[in-house]
């Protein structure tokens, strides 16, 4: 037996990126993987055995409480949620008083609140079970990286989070973790040039490991998080970056 037989994982943003790789590496350990994603969810699911595909604006409570219905209904249960989607690559850097406060709040949205919703929808679901919650920040606020401030508080918000909400559900056998990925050279940052060109060789060469980073290095820490060797693990958030910042 695989280390995830029989479990039922969400992870939403799973169409593509580091989402789709997430997928991928839990697929390989024997989960059932639900996809949710807004664009590309069924497409990404026939990937997978049994995979099922939502398509799901995270932003949106109603979407999300449908997810967590229909995941329950089309494959069994929910035994881990991997929060992933969020917005990053679309962001213009800019000085914070030249963000405009509607961006502000989509950020926000997107990247905090579509967590908040995924868990409260997935929460009563995964109780009589217990099971795990993986969120997805970034390195970005334990290096205070500047011009891109409603996506670095955004990611910030998300440890914090990760924290509180561990506190929470420890009793119920609900094991929450973070991970925070460096700048990743994802499906998302290839379509915008311009933040490969800004940010790829300051990544890089701030590193202890000199190379990009690929959605890949993101996997095995989100794997283990969600199996056997994590079970008294919670409230934790792992930097994975190439040994950019030590945390």
């Amino acid at each position: 037996m695989s280390a995830l037989d029989r479990k039922v994982a969400i992870v939403t943003g799973g169409a593509r990126g580091i989402g789709r790789a997430i997928a991928d590496g839990l697929a390989a350990q024997g989960a059932r993987i639900v996809v949710a994603d807004l664009e590309g969810a069924d497409e990404a699911a026939g990937r997978y055995p049994d995979g099922v595909g939502l398509t799901v604006d995270v932003s949106s409570e109603s979407d999300v409480e449908r997810m967590a219905t229909d995941a329950v209904e089309r494959a069994g249960g929910i035994d881990v949620l991997v929060n992933n989607a969020g917005l990053y690559a679309s962001l213009a850097m800019r000085p914070f008083d030249q963000i405009p406060l509607d961006e502000w709040r989509r950020v926000m949205d997107v990247n905090v609140a579509s967590m908040f919703l995924a868990c409260r929808a997935v929460v009563p679901r995964m109780r009589p079970r217990g099971g795990r919650i993986v969120n997805i920040s970034s390195g970005t606020p334990f290096r205070g990286v500047p011009f891109l401030l409603h996506y670095v508080t955004s990611k910030g918000a998300i440890v914090a989070l990760t924290r509180a909400l561990a506190k929470e559900l420890g009793g119920d056998d609900i094991l929450v973790n973070c991970v925070a990925p460096g700048f990743t050279i994802s499906a998302g940052v290839q379509e915008h040039p311009e933040v490969i060109d800004a940010l790829r060789d300051v990544s890089v060469a701030a590193r202890t490991l000199k190379r990009d980073q690929v959605p890949e290095d993101v996997v095995g820490a989100v794997v283990f998080l969600c199996g056997p060797g994590a079970a008294f693990i919670t409230g934790q958030t792992m930097v994975i970056d190439g040994g950019q910042y030590f945390h």
